[in-house]
């Protein structure tokens, strides 16, 4: 049986836990080869072998978003080996500190802006030839629900994540016409991730659903396709 993601390769930025790590193994069960990027190199040779375990491919690369060059260097690598980009999951972010906006630091500030939306861009403006060359390419931008509804305390992460939605959004409109791309905005909802327990510390994380659900959303979006500009939170 022929696999519906089978001759595709998918990118995944943040893949080494959580929503990141359950969405790489969940395109390459459906056949994609999965380039997956994060910091910690252990924690990617983890997902990495598990998803060769279960009979998928995939390479990793541990890099840090926020050096200079590193993306550039991720982009140049993934174009000697294939021609086109099929499916790239923009997963990966940093939270900051929950503050009053009065007492919002500028320098993390200026750190979580710099992951959550320049790194962003950075990673679009890399992948945007090979993601024109693909025959349906798919972007999927993982938000948060505070980027469309202000929460108190949650400020500086917020307004990165309404940046983000913003660019993704506008790439999305500018490449529809032109191209086969095409740009979706997907809200995990409440799921037990690390970030989630870092901003909830009295949660019991069995009360909100595992990251394989919102992983396997991603997947579907990835083999189905959807229509430019698409946004969905993904209920429990």
């Amino acid at each position: 049986m022929t696999l519906p993601l089978a001759d595709k390769l998918a990118v995944v930025t943040g893949a080494s836990r959580g929503i990141g790590a359950a969405t790489a193994l969940a395109l390459a069960s459906r056949g994609a080869h999965v380039v997956l990027t994060a910091r910690t190199a252990q924690g990617l040779e983890t997902v990495e072998q598990a998803i060769f375990d279960a009979g998928g491919s995939a390479t990793i690369a541990p890099l840090d978003l926020t050096e200079t060059d590193a993306i550039a260097r991720l982009a140049a690598a993934v174009r000697e080996r294939w021609q086109a980009l099929d499916v790239l999951v923009l997963n990966a972010a940093t939270l900051g500190s929950l503050a009053a906006v009065p007492a919002i630091d500028p320098k993390e500030l200026a750190a979580v802006l710099t992951l959550n939306v320049s790194a962003q861009a950075a990673l679009i403006a890399a992948f945007d030839p090979m993601l024109r060359r693909s025959t349906g390419a798919r972007v999927i931008a993982v938000t948060s629900s505070v980027a469309r509804n202000p929460r108190a305390y949650w400020g500086a992460y917020g307004a990165s994540k309404a940046a983000f939605e913003t660019l993704v959004g506008a790439y999305g409109d500018e490449v529809a016409e032109i191209s086969a791309i095409r740009t979706a905005i997907l809200d995990p909802g409440a799921t037990r991730t690390m970030m989630r327990a870092r901003a909830y510390p009295g949660e019991d994380p069995r009360s909100v659903k595992e990251p394989t659900v919102v992983a396997d959303r991603i997947a579907e979006l990835a083999v189905q396709g959807f229509a430019a500009g698409h946004f969905e939170r993904v209920s429990a």
